[in-house]
């Protein structure tokens, strides 16, 4: 039994879940900051995107599991279908449970956000929350799989900068604000790394699957370029939103987590063997997580 549910939790890869989340604690942060944070909200908003991070990692060993892409000449961790500890069916079946896990959190979320008492945003967060579970499923699964070409990069840009960051405030203030715009594309974009890092280091064995991903379409040295963009762009746009919404020097203490990053930059910029990028990921992962709890906390100490 213990060995069984270890296997899940391995499948369910939980290090891919800080940077989740990370979204959700800018805009806690800033709910914070003006003044309509809600524990509940948090603690629903937490709940519900780690499930959906979940069911995109369970769908994502599906998708790729059932279609061959994951084989012997994948770099990253063997996955669980590809090993065969866990058939497709049964990955399947976990998934469909994870599915009425994600949609009942994310009624509770909307309820206790909004009540009846704003039906239009009731509305929007529902379909939200469905494009939310089927952008998850649909990465890797389906014939017309979006990670299968090459969108990939726009869907985390969007569910995981402008969605995540600017969604969750309004969930606690019930309109938009500025303020959220810059962290938002900031924490896209390096989502959108993460990502790209991933394609970067298995770039050849889905060039062989024909997974077409961005990094399979620019190839080695364009795709370099583009993940020096995606990163330097989200440094930049943090500094900017430091300037131009300044408070007080603790809004600068997100720059410590500028170190891990520029020296990511190095690593990825020296690399040859694609191998030797999977440290990087975490690297990358937990920077971005850092970055988001630093830009935040800046602005509530």
């Amino acid at each position: 039994m213990i060995k069984k549910a270890s296997l899940w939790i391995s499948t369910m890869r939980l290090r891919t879940l800080p940077l989740s989340v990370s979204g959700i604690i800018v805009a806690s942060c800033f709910a914070e900051y003006n003044g309509v944070f809600k524990w509940g909200i948090f603690a629903l908003a937490m709940l519900t995107t780690l499930s959906l991070q979940i069911l995109s990692n369970l769908a994502n060993d599906y998708g790729d599991g059932v279609k061959g892409t994951d084989n012997k000449d994948r770099i990253g961790p063997e996955r669980a279908i590809q090993s065969g500890k866990i058939s497709p069916e049964k990955m399947f079946n976990a998934i469909k449970i994870n599915v009425l896990i994600c949609i009942v959190l994310a009624i509770m979320l909307i309820f206790v956000s909004f009540g009846v008492k704003h039906f239009l945003l009731t509305l929007l967060f529902f379909i939200l929350g469905i494009a939310s579970v089927v952008a998850a499923i649909r990465y890797t699964v389906g014939d017309k799989a979006y990670g299968y070409r090459a969108l990939g990069d726009v869907f985390v840009f969007i569910f995981f900068g402008l969605v995540s960051v600017a969604g969750c405030y309004v969930l606690y203030a019930k309109t938009i604000d500025h303020v959220v715009f810059l962290p938002a594309c900031v924490i896209g974009l390096l989502s959108a790394g993460v990502l790209n890092l991933n394609n970067m280091r298995d770039i050849k064995s889905d060039e062989k699957s024909n997974k077409i991903t961005l990094a399979v379409k620019l190839g080695s040295k364009k795709i370099k370029r583009y993940h020096y963009f995606l990163v330097i762009s989200a440094l930049t746009l943090s500094l900017l939103f430091a300037i131009l919404y300044y408070t007080s020097p603790y809004n600068f203490i997100c720059f410590i987590a500028f170190v891990p990053i520029l020296l990511h930059l190095i690593k990825v910029s020296k690399n040859t063997e694609p191998k030797d990028l999977n440290p990087e990921l975490k690297k990358l992962a937990l920077s971005t997580f850092l970055l988001a709890v630093l830009m935040g906390v800046g602005y509530i100490i």
